[in-house]
């Protein structure tokens, strides 16, 4: 029933653009006369103003259904060619968070159907004259499992045997210009997401009510089933003339070095990684990006620790430090980090955070990733010495509590429509803060990402983890799960 009434929602949220702008017909110089027509910058059916907003939202889908044109002009770039083609890998770019794009590379995002058919409205108009973009995506997915009450620490997929609505993401956004030297330039960012997911996104101080002060008892999750999390919200300022070029970022943006991201179409698999569900989301402040050649960067940046805004009692200030190198044939990448470090004692999520990854490219169409991290919290409270053995926190004592994760993805390109990912990891949640059980974990996932258009992607996928130590699976009746999911990424 939950997820029912979710999707009706995802569907009103996803609709909600057309419906007000259907009703606003003022705004439509569809309804002007024939000679007054503004030229749409959108070729074929969908930039056709003489045709309602429903025709063109339709055919903007029919139109991404048709192959790419083979010839279209790449854009200018001052940054080493693009180490692998997407789709249908979810980024060309070696990572590097904190920005939309590594300095020096352009604005590549597809324009999808809903900006396309507000492209013969006024406000759409408006919206292009500014480089300002509005898209989204809707993530229902479906999961078999092996258990019966929770498939955790799998995520996001929670809740076993069920549909579930992961996402309903709305963005709007201005990518800033870092192709060019010769001005100042900004952006900004504002991303709200919806569904089940926002469990692991929210943010203490921003919306989090909903979950931390609904508990449930009889769901694997406390909080509510679904829930609303605006996940970034940042202004970016480019400077040119810092180095190579600096970006300045103010607001709430993800955390930065992980292979995996919160979205779903910037992932390799649907399901994540036990190391990535355990470390931080997002943090909030202020952070540099320094572009020093086009092999080097550096990332400085001052927040209120992890996944908690500046104004919540629990904020601590922290710092954050970044260096990605990229060799000279483009073949590897490494991004050490420290995500988060102070000296204040372990308060909501306020975990020490020392990062790596490792990316390796053997062609065009074979590469793979390897990221590991150690994290830990001072004097938190129940997990000092003398506590029962394999029972998380039930020391008499506060201490500290660490943490251990290595996961590698190795990436196939099989055509310019379909990608293979193998994802086998290894984590010790050494007293078992992260995830409630003092135990090791493996975990092994084979999983497809099929585009059939710019607009859709289908994935599905294969997942076998274990416990070592303890049962940690099923509430803690079992030391293993099989999963099998399917996800569908929407485009609008």
């Amino acid at each position: 029933m939950y997820y029912k009434k979710a999707l009706a929602a995802a569907i009103l949220l996803t609709g909600a653009p057309v419906f007000s702008q259907a009703m606003a017909q003022s705004t439509d110089v569809s309804s002007m006369p024939a000679g007054s027509l503004p030229a749409s910058p959108v070729a074929a059916a969908s930039g056709d103003c003489s045709k309602g907003f429903f025709s063109r939202f339709a055919a903007a889908y029919r139109e991404d259904a048709q192959p790419a044109d083979p010839n279209a002009i790449a854009p200018k770039r001052r940054a080493m060619d693009a180490p692998f083609d997407s789709p249908p890998f979810p980024s060309s770019e070696w990572q590097l968070g904190g920005v939309p794009a590594p300095i020096g590379v352009p604005d590549t995002n597809s324009t999808y159907p809903l900006e396309k058919a507000l492209g013969c409205t006024r406000f759409g108009q408006w919206m292009q004259r500014n480089r300002i973009e509005i898209y989204g995506w809707v993530t229902p997915s479906l999961n078999i499992s092996s258990s019966s009450f929770s498939n955790f620490p799998l995520s996001y997929n929670t809740r076993p045997n069920r549909v579930e609505l992961d996402q309903v993401v709305t963005n709007i956004a201005r990518i800033e210009d870092t192709v060019q030297t010769d001005h100042v330039d900004w952006g900004f960012n504002i991303s709200n997401l919806y569904g089940y997911d926002y469990h692991y996104t929210i943010s203490k101080g921003v919306f989090s009510n909903q979950l931390l002060n609904n508990p449930a008892p009889n769901q694997p999750l406390n909080g509510k089933i679904y829930g609303d999390d605006p996940m970034l919200f940042y202004g970016d300022i480019y400077i040119p003339w810092v180095a190579e070029g600096m970006v300045v970022r103010i607001g709430r943006w993800l955390s930065l070095p992980d292979i995996e991201a919160q979205f779903s179409p910037q992932n390799y698999l649907m399901t994540h990684s036990i190391l990535y569900s355990g470390d931080p989301y997002t943090q909030t402040g202020i952070l540099t990006t320094t572009r020093l050649s086009s092999q080097w960067t550096f990332q400085l940046g001052l927040d209120a620790s992890n996944d908690v805004a500046p104004w919540n009692h629990s904020a601590r200030p922290s710092l954050q430090t970044c260096v990605r190198w990229v060799s000279a044939d483009n073949n590897d990448m490494l991004y050490p980090c420290i995500n988060n470090w102070n000296k204040s004692d372990y308060n909501y999520n306020n975990l020490q955070m020392y990062v790596a990854t490792w990316g390796h490219r053997f062609n065009q169409h074979v590469h793979m990733q390897t990221e590991a991290y150690r994290m830990y919290g001072r004097n938190i409270p129940g997990y000092g010495p003398g506590g029962t053995p394999g029972v998380a926190g039930s020391s008499p004592l506060p201490g500290t509590a660490a943490e251990f994760g290595i996961v590698n993805y190795l990436n196939f390109e099989l055509n310019a429509n379909n990608m293979l990912s193998f994802r086998n990891e290894f984590y010790k949640d050494e007293k078992g803060q992260r995830f409630g059980f003092p135990t090791r974990y493996s975990s092994h996932t084979i999983g497809l990402t099929h585009w059939v258009s710019q607009d859709l992607e289908i994935q599905p996928e294969l997942r076998y983890e274990r416990s070592y130590d303890v049962p940690a699976y099923n509430a803690g009746k079992k030391d293993y799960q099989l999963t099998a999911l399917l996800d569908a990424i929407i485009h609008y």
